[in-house]
């Protein structure tokens, strides 16, 4: 049997469920990105008029945002794994100290959400 097989287990199933969200985030980047195409085409009929010309740059940038974010959370996840791993093999006791990230990437990911959510109903709602 492997010495502490439980928690491995479980750092395992933490890394991956973080390696498919950053892989949901990505994906969402590129739709957002791609969305923005759209509404480029769709907004001059849905809404009477055709978006700014920052407002077209603010959906690529956002969903460039969300794709490096997204790389960022795998790149960082592989990291906390394998700390992780050490530290369940190692004899001394540890603090945890990954929760700073999390709250972070929450935040950052709200603020995006946030601005997005301004910039669609910017593009689409007509204002008279």
């Amino acid at each position: 049997m492997i010495k502490n097989f439980s928690d491995h287990s479980a750092n395992e199933r933490t890394f991956l469920a973080w390696v498919r969200n950053a892989i949901a985030v990505m994906a969402f980047g590129f739709i957002v990105e791609k969305f923005d195409l759209f509404l480029e085409v769709a907004a001059p009929s849905l809404a009477g008029r055709a978006l700014s010309l920052p407002g077209q740059k603010f959906g690529n940038i956002a969903g460039l945002i969300l794709i490096i974010v997204g790389i960022a959370m795998v790149a960082i996840t592989a990291v906390r794994f394998m700390i992780n791993a050490k530290f369940i093999d190692s004899e001394e006791t540890h603090s945890y100290s990954g929760s700073r990230f999390d709250v972070a990437l929450a935040l950052l990911l709200v603020l995006l959400g946030a601005a997005l959510f301004v910039y669609l109903s910017h593009a689409v709602i007509t204002t008279s």
